[in-house]
């Protein structure tokens, strides 16, 4: 038994702990979960505990359905919203087929991989989301708490006892919150985890929401996700902060010398180069549901232009200028995602596309800092050469499908999975005959 699960064990014991939630994701990035009990921890890092993978989805058909799920002890932590006595923990595992292999249908094995990828080339890759989501009274009616606007701190922000229970909640559970605020949306929020390495990120990412709805519900409300639940009110997303680092920690994106003034070392254009290549093929990845091109549609909402600045928020992809001097702050922002996507494969397909860029020796196109891109008009758009992210989720399926970086990075397993899935939920969509339609059309034609 190595330390870590050594330390497991220790504090199984010490801190009365009879439950222990063996944590995973579907293809999705719904969290999946089964309880064990301390005895059968030990045999788990050794053996793994078995289950049935043809239930989860984008795992295994039936007649290949034994998995395997291995917890990994460094993430092992005490819920801090169930009792102390009886104590409740969890681990998230890597899921593994029963000869031992690597399951290729495990997202968080799709990051692991990108991420050692990225290390045999020298690059650690960090990353910093912002996620925002809603609080509503119930999860039937989206109604709003409250009526409070941006950064606001009165009476219009009933939901400040939630938010600070929610980050001393991932406090308690060793992540470490940067920031959190009122959004522009109405009962609208965002919490903003401290920036750190992709995998660590992306289990951090997956506990922060289950502790937002756990805290909700606590609270007697519902804590949304769901990328645009309100159709007069800005939608939610997932800004996301990365750069590169070496193994000394140098950040590779920094250069002071660079003469475009940007501070941006030959490295970072390259990588932005290649996320704006590529965002068109992983939209789908970091929006993966009908409703989220309702958010990415909206001209004045959210960037949809293969573009890129330091202080014009309206391009896809921003390089923060707070401390432009500090290589420590120097990054980029893609501004696109929403916190419906699946983080394991979201950090991977961002980071592959980055790492395309940098070894395509991409150039980087010229910043857009004076023009707001929300006023164009899509001819405007057209005539100024600016491409532009997928319009609805069909068109991000056919983009992605013919995506041979994305076939590549996530495997056929996952890859042609996501392409029926996700075509399948597009058609649902399209034969589906809404109130609206009925409201404009049934009386009239």
């Amino acid at each position: 038994m190595n330390p870590e699960q050594d330390f497991v064990m220790k504090t199984i014991k010490s801190r009365d702990v009879h439950f222990v939630r063996l944590w995973f994701t579907d293809v999705l990035g719904t969290m999946k979960s089964f309880a064990v009990s301390p005895s059968e921890i030990e045999g788990a890092f050794q053996e793994g505990m078995g289950f049935d993978g043809s239930c989860i989805a984008g795992f295994s058909p039936t007649e290949e359905s034994d998995m395997l799920a291995f917890p990994d002890p460094s993430t092992f932590q005490v819920l801090p919203w169930r009792p102390s006595s009886n104590a409740v923990a969890r681990m998230f595992c890597d899921i593994h087929t029963p000869d031992g292999a690597a399951f290729e249908g495990d997202p968080r094995n799709v990051l692991r991989r990108m991420v050692d990828k990225a290390a045999e080339s020298g690059y650690m890759f960090n990353v910093g989301p912002e996620l925002e989501f809603y609080y509503f009274k119930s999860q039937t009616e989206p109604e709003p708490l409250d009526r409070g606007g941006y950064f606001d701190l009165t009476s219009l922000d009933y939901a400040s006892d939630l938010r600070r229970d929610t980050v001393l909640a991932l406090e308690k559970m060793g992540i470490p919150v940067e920031y959190s605020h009122h959004e522009s949306g109405p009962s609208q929020h965002e919490i903003d985890l401290r920036y750190t390495d992709a995998l660590s990120m992306a289990d951090a990412v997956m506990t922060y929401k289950l502790v937002v709805k756990e805290i909700a519900v606590e609270h007697g409300v519902y804590a949304s996700f769901m990328p645009k639940p309100l159709a007069d009110a800005p939608g939610s997303g997932m800004h996301v902060h990365q750069s590169l680092v070496d193994s000394d920690g140098n950040n590779l994106f920094f250069d002071e010398n660079d003469p475009s003034g940007y501070n941006l070392s030959e490295t970072a254009k390259r990588y932005i180069a290649g996320i704006l290549k590529y965002a068109p093929e992983f939209c789908l990845i970091t929006n993966q549901n009908v409703n989220s091109y309702k958010r990415l549609i909206a001209t004045d909402e959210t960037p949809s232009r293969l573009s890129w600045a330091r202080t014009n928020r309206s391009t896809l992809l921003r390089v923060p200028g707070y401390r432009p001097h500090q290589s420590d702050a120097c990054r980029v922002e893609l501004r696109s995602p929403d916190p419906a996507a699946n983080p394991y494969l979201a950090f991977a397909v961002m980071l592959a596309a980055g790492l395309a860029g940098i070894e395509e020796g991409l150039e980087l196109a010229d910043p857009i800092e004076d023009k707001n891109l929300f006023d164009y008009s899509p001819k405007a758009m057209h005539e100024a050469g600016l491409k532009r992210l997928p319009a609805n989720l069909g068109e991000a399926v056919n983009r992605f499908e013919s995506s041979e970086l994305m076939r590549k990075v996530l495997g056929d397993h996952i890859h042609s999975y996501l392409v029926e899935t996700k075509r399948a939920e597009w058609v649902a969509y399209l034969t589906h005959v809404s109130p609206w339609e009925l409201d404009r059309y049934l009386a009239v034609l």
